[in-house]
C-alpha cells in the first residue's frame, strides 16, 4: 500500500497584508512576521510618542499586542531598553555624518532643563544649519547631564566637549544663550577656547541671545500696574459657585464673547496678556457684580480698564514676536530684523503716553531692549541684506525712525560689516583653493599625464595680485539689482539654491546666515520665565538613558520630516512634468495628502 505524504501548508501563506503602491493602487502580499522587525517598531514607538517603558509589561499591553500578533515574544522592560540604545547609536552615527559631510557653517543653541523629582540639571545642545539641498535643519546633539554647580567654567567645559565630540568647534557660525548672568560668563571662556577655531569676523558675531528670553524680561518689567484686575479674576475663578453666578451675570447682559475668565501664571506672560484680554470684554459685568456680591468688595476702576485696554494693546505686539521667535520650525533668520525694529519704535511711541504707568513701563522695558539691540541687530541686518526682498532697503527704511539725524553712519556701519563678511569668506575661499601651490600644480594645474603646468604659479600669481575687488563687484551687483516684490509665498532659500552661479560667495555667506536662529526655547516654553523641565515619566530615568530617548526622538521626527520633504518635492516634479489634460483614473490617482502623527 503506497502512503500519501501529508503537505504541510506555511501558516505565513494564508496572512496577507494590503499595500498602497505609489500610483494608489492596492496589493495584496505574503507577510512575513519578523520578530526582531516587530521589536524594532516597538522600540521606535515608545521613543517617538515618549511612552513609559514598562509599558511592555502591562497586562493589558500584551493581551493586545497577542490579539494581533499570538507569534510575537513578550519583551521585558531591560529589552527594550537595549533596543532603544541600538537605534541611539545607529541614529547617532547617521546624524554625525549628515552634519559632518554638510559644507555649510552650524549654529549652536544651548539651554538648561531641570528633573524636577531628582532635582538634576541638564544642558540641552541643538545644531542649526542648511544642508547640501538648501532644507533647514534643527537637531538635538546632545541633551548632557551637568552636576550642580552649573558654574560658567563648568558649562563651558561640558560644551566645548560636546562641540569636539561633534567636529564642530571648526564648523560653528554663532552660539545662541539665555541672557542669564553665567551665561555670559561662559560665553567669554568660549571665546577663549574657541579663539584658534576660524570664527566669523574674529568671533564678533558668535554670542547670540536668546530673543525669547529677553522679551520676557522686557515684557516682566511691565506687569506690575494691573493689580486690581487680577484681583477681580482671581475673585471671580475661586469657587466653582463664582464661576457660575459670573456666567449667570454675562447672560443677563448679553455679552457676546464665549471667551472664559482665565487667571494668570505670574511665571508665563502671555497668560497676563490673555487674562487681560478676556477681562476687558466682561469690564460692564465686573460692575454689574459689585451691587450683587456682598464678597466682591473692589471693582477695577475706570482708569484700571483704560490702561488694561492700551497695555493690550502694546503687549499684543510682543505676544506674536514671541510666539515667531519661538516656533517649533525655527524660521530663517531674515524674518525677525523688522520685528526688532517694530518693537523699538513701539517702545518709543510709549515713552510718550499719557499714563504714568505705560511711561514708566516703557523706560523699564527699553532700558532692557537697548542691552539686547546693540548686541543683535548686526547680525539680523546681514539677514535682511541677504533677502532679496528687503536688501539695504529696509534698513533705510528703518533706522531714519530709530536712530533719527544719526541714522546714515548706523546704515553705513551695516554695508561695511556685509562688505567685510563676504570679505572674508572671499578669502577663506581663497586660502582653501589656493593654499597648497604644489597640489594644485599638480592637480588643477598639470596636464592629464601628470605633467606640471609651468604656469601654475603664474596663476597664482595673477590671483594675488590682481586689483579687481571682486568680491565688492559681487556684493554691489547684488544689491544695485532692484529688491524682489513682497509676497508671502517667497521662499528664500530655494531663491539662493538657483542664484548660486550668479552670487557664489553670497550664496554661502546667505547659508550660513539664515540658519542662525535667534531663540533657544521651543513655543511652549518661550512665555515661561520658571525654565523647562522635563517631563515626569522621564524624570526618573538614567541620564544616559534620558539622552538616548530625547536626542533620537529629535532625529526620528526629524527623519519623517526629511521623507515627507522629499516626497512634496517628487511631487512637484511629477505635477510640472505632467500636462493638463492628462486623463487620470480615479484609481491610478496618487495620495492627495501624506498624513503624520505630530
Amino acid at each position: 500500500m503506497e502512503l500519501t505524504k501529508l503537505k504541510h501548508r506555511d501558516i505565513k501563506q494564508s496572512i496577507l497584508n494590503p499595500s498602497k503602491k505609489k500610483d494608489g493602487s492596492t496589493s495584496l502580499a505574503a507577510h512575513n512576521f519578523d520578530q526582531e522587525c516587530s521589536r524594532h517598531k516597538l522600540a521606535k514607538m515608545i521613543v517617538l510618542h515618549e511612552y513609559p517603558l514598562n509599558m511592555v509589561e502591562h497586562h493589558g499591553f500584551r493581551d493586545f499586542f497577542n490579539s494581533l500578533q499570538p507569534f510575537f515574544k513578550n519583551v521585558s522592560r531591560s529589552t527594550i531598553r537595549r533596543d532603544i540604545l541600538k537605534i541611539y547609536e545607529n541614529e547617532k552615527t547617521k546624524t554625525k555624518n549628515s552634519i559632518s559631510d554638510n559644507c555649510s557653517r552650524v549654529a549652536i543653541t544651548t539651554g538648561m532643563w531641570t528633573s524636577n523629582n531628582q532635582k538634576r540639571g541638564y544642558m540641552v545642545v541643538t545644531a542649526h544649519y542648511i544642508d547640501d539641498s538648501w532644507n533647514l535643519h534643527n537637531r538635538i546633539i546632545r541633551f548632557i547631564y551637568v552636576p550642580a554647580p552649573h558654574t560658567a567654567k563648568l558649562l563651558a567645559k561640558v560644551l566645548m566637549e560636546c562641540l569636539v565630540e561633534w567636529s564642530l568647534e571648526r564648523k560653528l557660525s554663532t552660539l545662541t544663550l539665555d541672557n542669564c548672568t553665567v551665561n555670559i560668563s561662559m560665553m567669554d571662556q568660549m571665546k577663549e577656547k574657541l579663539r584658534n577655531a576660524s570664527l566669523l569676523m574674529k568671533g564678533e558675531l558668535v554670542h547670540m541671545k536668546c530673543s525669547a528670553h529677553i522679551l520676557n524680561l522686557i515684557v516682566q518689567q511691565g506687569l506690575g500696574a494691573i493689580e486690581t484686575i487680577r484681583e477681580s479674576v482671581v475673585f471671580w475663578t475661586g469657587t466653582p459657585k463664582r464661576v457660575e453666578k459670573f456666567e449667570e451675570a454675562k447672560k443677563g447682559l448679553s455679552c457676546a464673547s464665549n471667551k472664559k475668565l482665565v487667571l494668570d501664571c505670574k511665571t508665563r506672560w502671555n497668560s497676563t496678556y490673555l487674562m487681560l484680554t478676556s477681562a476687558i470684554v466682561y469690564k460692564d459685568v465686573f460692575s454689574r457684580l459689585i451691587h450683587t456680591e456682598k464678597n466682591y468688595k473692589k471693582e477695577p476702576s475706570e482708569r484700571d480698564w483704560l490702561l488694561a485696554k492700551v497695555m493690550c494693546e502694546k503687549l499684543k505686539l510682543f505676544y506674536h514676536v514671541t510666539e515667531m521667535f519661538s516656533g517649533t520650525k525655527y524660521p530663517t533668520t531674515n524674518l525677525f530684523f523688522s520685528k526688532i525694529c517694530d518693537i523699538w519704535l513701539l517702545l518709543k511711541e510709549c515713552l510718550k503716553s499719557s499714563y504714568d504707568e505705560i511711561r514708566i513701563m516703557a523706560s523699564n522695558m527699553m532700558d532692557k531692549f537697548e542691552q539686547y539691540w546693540t548686541s543683535i541687530h548686526g547680525i539680523l541686518a546681514i539677514a535682511t541684506v541677504m533677502d532679496p526682498r528687503f536688501k539695504m532697503k529696509l534698513i533705510e527704511y528703518y533706522f531714519p525712525k530709530i536712530y533719527v539725524g544719526e541714522y546714515q553712519n548706523e546704515v553705513e556701519r551695516i554695508r561695511m560689516l556685509c562688505y567685510d563678511l563676504v570679505k572674508e569668506y572671499k578669502s577663506n575661499d581663497g586660502k582653501e583653493n589656493l593654499s597648497d601651490p604644489l597640489s594644485n600644480a599638480s592637480g588643477v594645474g598639470g596636464d592629464s599625464d601628470g605633467c606640471v603646468d609651468p604656469l601654475a604659479g603664474y596663476d597664482l600669481f595673477v590671483s594675488s595680485t590682481s586689483k579687481v575687488d571682486t568680491f565688492k563687484s559681487e556684493l554691489e551687483f547684488y544689491l544695485e539689482e532692484a529688491v524682489f516684490p513682497r509676497s508671502e509665498e517667497f521662499d528664500i532659500l530655494a531663491w539662493w539654491k538657483t542664484n548660486g552661479l550668479k552670487y557664489p560667495t553670497l550664496q554661502q555667506v546667505a547659508r550660513d546666515v539664515l540658519a542662525i536662529p535667534v531663540s533657544t526655547v521651543a513655543s511652549e516654553s518661550a512665555f515661561s520665565t520658571s525654565g523647562r523641565h522635563v517631563t515626569p515619566c522621564r524624570n526618573r530615568l538614567h541620564p544616559s538613558m534620558l539622552e538616548a530617548l530625547v536626542c533620537t526622538q529629535d532625529w526620528l521626527w526629524d527623519e519623517k520630516l526629511d521623507f515627507l520633504l522629499n516626497f512634496l518635492h517628487a511631487s512637484q516634479n511629477e505635477i510640472s512634468h505632467s500636462t493638463f489634460f492628462d486623463d487620470v483614473e480615479d484609481d491610478e490617482a496618487g495620495p492627495s495628502f501624506v498624513e503624520f502623527d505630530s
